[in-house]
C-alpha cells in the first residue's frame, strides 16, 4: 500500500494556548489544510469544485490527541480517503512530529454537496474521479 498524502508543517508561536501547547482548534485547521492541499496536488482547486457544481462537506470530525505540539515542533498531517458504496467517504489523517510521534489521530466523514439541490451526491468517488488530473491522490 502507498503512503498516505501528506504536507509539513511548522507550529506557529500564535496557534499555542496559555500552557504552550497547540490549541485544540488548530488541529482541526491542520487537517483541512491537509485535505485542500491534497485536492490541490490532485488537480483539484475550490474553482474546479464549484464550476462543477459541488462543495465538500464536513458531516463529522473525531480528534484523538495523543501527544502534545509546541510552536517550532516541525509536524507532518498526512490525508488518505476510504471510500464505500454511498453518499459518504471518510478521511484518515495523523498529525505527527519529524521524530514519528503521533500527536493526534483525526477520522472524518464527509461528502460532496450538490450547490443547486443542496443535497449530497450520489457518488462523490466519481466525481472526484472525473475531476482529478491525479486520481491516485484519492486511492482511485
Amino acid at each position: 500500500m502507498a503512503e498516505p498524502f501528506s504536507v509539513a508543517v511548522t507550529v506557529r508561536g500564535y496557534e499555542t494556548d496559555v500552557l504552550g501547547h497547540l490549541n485544540q482548534s488548530v488541529y482541526l485547521q491542520y487537517a483541512e489544510h491537509a485535505r485542500w492541499s491534497l485536492l490541490h496536488a490532485a488537480g483539484i482547486g475550490q474553482n474546479e469544485l464549484i464550476g462543477s457544481g459541488v462543495g465538500p462537506v464536513a458531516l463529522e470530525t473525531t480528534i484523538r490527541y495523543r501527544r502534545e505540539l509546541r510552536a517550532g515542533d516541525e509536524i507532518e498531517v498526512t490525508c488518505g480517503f476510504l471510500w464505500g458504496e454511498g453518499k459518504t467517504f471518510r478521511m484518515e489523517q495523523t498529525i505527527r512530529k519529524t521524530d514519528g510521534t503521533v500527536s493526534a489521530e483525526v477520522t472524518a466523514v464527509g461528502g460532496l454537496l450538490n450547490l443547486e439541490e443542496r443535497r449530497l451526491v450520489a457518488d462523490p468517488r466519481a466525481v472526484f474521479k472525473s475531476l482529478a488530473a491525479d486520481p491516485g491522490a484519492f486511492g482511485l
